[in-house]
């Protein structure tokens, strides 16, 4: 029997002092939230930090843990990190063609792709956190 591989991600709704939320746009799936494969090694909460700084120059401090989506059929586990910018500047790369701090109601009607705008809606509930979805 061949053991399960799954993919783990780790994905941050970063907020700035504005009370503003960081999107990313991407060259596939347009606006979304920082984040990326877990790497052998690395906690979901290091990856969270990693990816964000490296997709667009913005530091961040974990504020807590929100939750997991899971795709059973893609074997991904996406784990879904709150924090705060704490420092850096928003910085283009090749994961993000532009990048930006946007009021959160503006924020959700630009994330258009699969079920991003609800996980970061999920996160923004307390009441929901830390919750498990699974599709």
């Amino acid at each position: 029997m061949t053991p399960p591989k799954h993919i783990v991600s780790a994905a941050t709704v970063v907020f700035n002092d504005n009370n503003e939320i960081l999107l990313i746009k991407g060259p596939k799936r347009g606006w979304e939230m920082p984040g990326g494969q877990v790497e052998e090694g690395e906690s979901p909460k290091d990856a969270a930090i990693r990816e964000t700084k490296e997709e667009d120059g913005i530091d961040v401090e974990v504020i807590q843990f929100c939750g997991i989506f899971q795709n059973v059929d893609r074997s991904i586990c996406n784990t879904l990190i709150l924090a705060k910018a704490i420092g850096g500047q928003p910085t283009t790369s090749p994961e993000s063609l532009e990048v930006g701090f946007f009021p959160v109601d503006h924020a959700l009607e630009m994330v258009i792709w699969g079920n991003f705008r609800e996980r970061i809606e999920y996160c923004l509930k307390e009441e929901k956190q830390p919750f498990l979805v699974t599709f």
